[in-house]
């Protein structure tokens, strides 16, 4: 069953809940449509209509504006511990945003987590006992280095989280059935011990490559019980009435958003 639920009553729908994670007593946790329009400052768009954007997304959500809180993405690994001071960050403009780090993590009420994607991958992670949360950027660079076991570890460390004790999800992304790569990407997914039918021969010097299933193989290495990990089937590329995909739109194109926060009891 998808995790991420489309309302069939609804023609445009601009919020995809993670259905299995709305019992978790305050916890949201999903993805935008194209639908609500591009969320992102960095694509060209007229800064003062992306915030407006933002400001509606929030309160759809139920969250106060105050508690958005974003990085600036670099496709890389690193792991942000997100702390009540940092609150906030990057809501209003990308120099205020947590700095290089694709992965946020928090243990603190009443903070959004939000990422911004248009065909890379949305990662998310909840621990159950300890309340931490955490949300990750996966482009092809953050895969291959692990940003998905980065998380993990990051969690256990800041937090004392066991792995086995997560809940993991893997979001609306672009799909092996249109993300072909050349041998510039593949060597790299080549180099990974024990990674299994990620990569599949399309033409000469072509593969294509599955990104979700790249991605949930570091899940599992990193502890993480294949039997708690949601996976999206939505392929951004195939769905673009629905989503935003900068390969099928040659770059031209906005950004989706994933949220995750926990609210105070």
């Amino acid at each position: 069953m998808e995790p991420f639920v489309w309302d069939t009553g609804q023609q445009k729908q601009p919020l995809l809940p993670l259905a299995e994670w709305r019992s978790e007593s305050g916890l949201s946790a999903g993805f935008t449509t194209r639908f609500a329009g591009n969320a992102a400052l960095h694509v060209g768009d007229d800064a003062a209509a992306v915030i407006e954007r933002r400001r509606a997304i929030a309160a759809a959500l139920g969250w106060p504006f105050e508690a958005w809180t974003c990085g600036e993405q670099v496709h890389g690994s690193h792991v942000r511990v997100v702390r009540k001071e940092d609150a906030g960050s990057g809501r209003m403009d990308r120099t205020s945003a947590c700095s290089d780090t694709d992965a946020l993590i928090a243990n603190e009420p009443d903070v959004l987590l939000v990422q911004f994607f248009a065909d890379c991958v949305p990662l998310y992670f909840h621990d159950p006992t300890t309340g931490a949360i955490g949300l990750a950027h996966a482009g092809w660079k953050g895969a291959v280095a692990d940003i998905a076991g980065q998380t993990v570890r990051g969690m256990a460390e800041a937090y004392g989280t066991r792995p086995s004790d997560l809940r993991a999800a893997i979001g609306p992304s672009i799909g092996a059935c249109c993300y072909e790569v050349d041998e510039a990407v593949i060597r790299h997914v080549r180099e990974i011990p024990a990674v299994e039918r990620v990569l599949t021969p399309s033409r000469p010097g072509k593969e294509m490559l599955d990104l979700k299933q790249l991605n949930r193989h570091f899940m599992i290495k990193a502890g993480i019980m294949p039997d708690r990990i949601e996976l999206s089937s939505w392929c951004t590329g195939c769905r673009t009435d629905i989503f935003f995909s900068h390969r099928k739109e040659k770059g031209a194109t906005g950004r989706m958003m994933s949220w995750l926060g926990r609210k105070k009891e």
